[in-house]
């Protein structure tokens, strides 16, 4: 089976987050999947397979070290890249992408970008939700500026810091995360980005994910249009030494993620 490995979000080499891509993947069964994304050892590792709504131009596997996604950004922008480069033709202007969360659109144009889709869990965290972030993060309740639920399928709990600083200096206790995934956003005052982001995730096998796709979409429709500009570029992986670049854009209700893709390794793969 043909095999890409694609960097995304990162203009630089070797910078960014890397997805590993299997094409033509209809006759693995899910045990094969989850022993691959294994052994990659990668933050996901997608499979390309032949799409089971008409309308949808392929369907995408998303994988962890620790389980299946129904939906990731990096690799939803990774696997459209790989798709394109192997000889996919989208039907419309637009690729649709058919996968666990339902239609994702992905549109081309300076760089790929996909639309945010809808949040399966907003709103609100309780008294106890927010105790136990603290704890994971670290940090006393005043130093949250603002908390929310952003959960478009990989189950992100959004933390709002006083900068960008204070993001940078997070030193996380690993053994108190439980079941969360913690994304943390806080702005910088002056230069081109906006914002820096970090995603803490042990419990799908990495501790910090270098550059978040699904983050930054929820990020994007919490915070764009309000506490961010309608238009930003997010710096993330800065704490990995990864040079992470993820622009977000509000048009209209809808939100759009894009950035860079490379393919960094192609070959073929034997499962």
């Amino acid at each position: 089976m043909r095999f890409s490995q694609v960097d995304v979000f990162s203009s630089e080499q070797l910078r960014g987050n890397p997805v590993a891509v299997v094409h033509g993947a209809d006759g693995l069964t899910d045990e094969q999947m989850a022993a691959f994304a294994r052994w990659t050892n990668l933050s996901e590792t997608t499979f390309l397979l032949t799409p089971t709504d008409p309308a949808a131009d392929y369907r995408l596997r998303i994988w962890t070290p620790g389980g299946e996604l129904p939906f990731a950004g990096h690799p939803t922008l990774g696997s459209a890249h790989a798709w394109l480069e192997a000889g996919g033709v989208p039907a419309g202007a637009d690729i649709l992408q058919e996968c666990g969360a339902g239609l994702v659109t992905v549109r081309r144009g300076d760089r790929l970008a996909f639309a945010a889709p809808p949040l399966i869990r907003s709103g609100p965290v309780d008294a106890s939700d927010l105790a136990g972030i603290c704890q994971a993060l670290r940090v006393p309740e005043s130093a949250i500026v603002e908390t929310t639920w952003i959960d478009n399928g990989p189950g992100w709990v959004g933390v709002l810091l006083s900068d960008a600083a204070a993001v940078l200096a997070l030193e996380p206790d690993w053994a108190a995360f439980g079941d969360l995934k913690i994304g943390v956003v806080g702005r910088y005052t002056e230069g081109p980005l906006a914002v820096e982001v970090r995603a803490f995730c042990p419990g799908y096998g990495m501790p910090e994910d270098p550059v978040t796709g699904s983050l930054n979409a929820g990020i994007g429709q919490w915070l764009a249009g309000g506490v961010l500009p309608t238009s930003y570029v997010a710096s993330q992986g800065t704490a990995l030494q990864r040079a992470g670049r993820v622009h977000v854009e509000l048009v209209g209700d809808e939100v759009w993620v894009g950035g860079e893709t490379r393919t960094t390794v192609a070959g073929s793969v034997d499962l």
